[in-house]
């Protein structure tokens, strides 16, 4: 089964993503966006494209890999990507759905405001690309192909988690981690996701 986290930047796909994790037994963490950046380093710069979703061959390689593990691995796959491209979400969703895996997909959204104080508070510049993509991602996730909708502005991590949890009816493990510990896991993922650019 794969849970896919889907939602603007900033809003809090990894974190939910990792807390999932966390708190799952026998789960993965699947980053679609390793393959953007393989893809994005290895093609010529004559071939290339501002963004990695816009590769057939990323969306491509995405399912192929997904439906890859799922048939392999016999635990949950947890996949945070921001996706709001109708015909990509249909190549990638759609089709591993149409191959009979089990897809359950999330979409936790948050007012402009929200995100944007979200990606402040991550070191984003307001005009960073990330801001930039709030829009367009607040657009193309109002479509009603992009269900399971998580109103998250006033919910933490934890509440989202359990949300989702209760209802795919998953059995989340205790967490007996004090504030320090939590703030410091959530650093600790915030930090794996810096990308070095060379």
């Amino acid at each position: 089964m794969i849970i896919w986290i889907n939602g603007a930047f900033g809003s809090g796909k990894t974190q939910t993503s990792y807390e999932l994790h966390r708190r799952i037994p026998n789960s993965v963490v699947y980053d679609p966006e390793k393959i953007g950046f393989f893809i994005n380093k290895n093609i010529p710069k004559e071939i290339s494209k501002g963004d990695f979703q816009d590769y057939s061959i990323w969306r491509e390689l995405n399912f192929t890999t997904l439906k890859y593990i799922d048939s392999e691995y016999k635990g949950i796959i947890i996949v945070p990507m921001t996706l709001v491209n109708p015909q990509y979400f249909e190549e990638i969703v759609a089709r591993l759905r149409s191959e009979r895996v089990i897809v359950n997909h999330f979409v936790l959204w948050a007012s402009k405001e929200t995100l944007q104080k979200r990606l402040r508070s991550r070191g984003e510049r307001e005009n960073s690309w990330s801001v930039k993509q709030i829009d367009r991602c607040i657009n193309g996730l109002s479509n009603d192909l992009f269900k399971h909708r998580i109103e998250t502005d006033k919910m933490s991590v934890e509440n989202v988690v359990e949300k989702i949890a209760s209802i795919l009816e998953i059995q989340l493990l205790d967490d007996n981690r004090n504030k320090f510990r939590k703030k410091l896991d959530r650093i600790k993922t915030q930090i794996k996701q810096i990308r070095i650019l060379n």
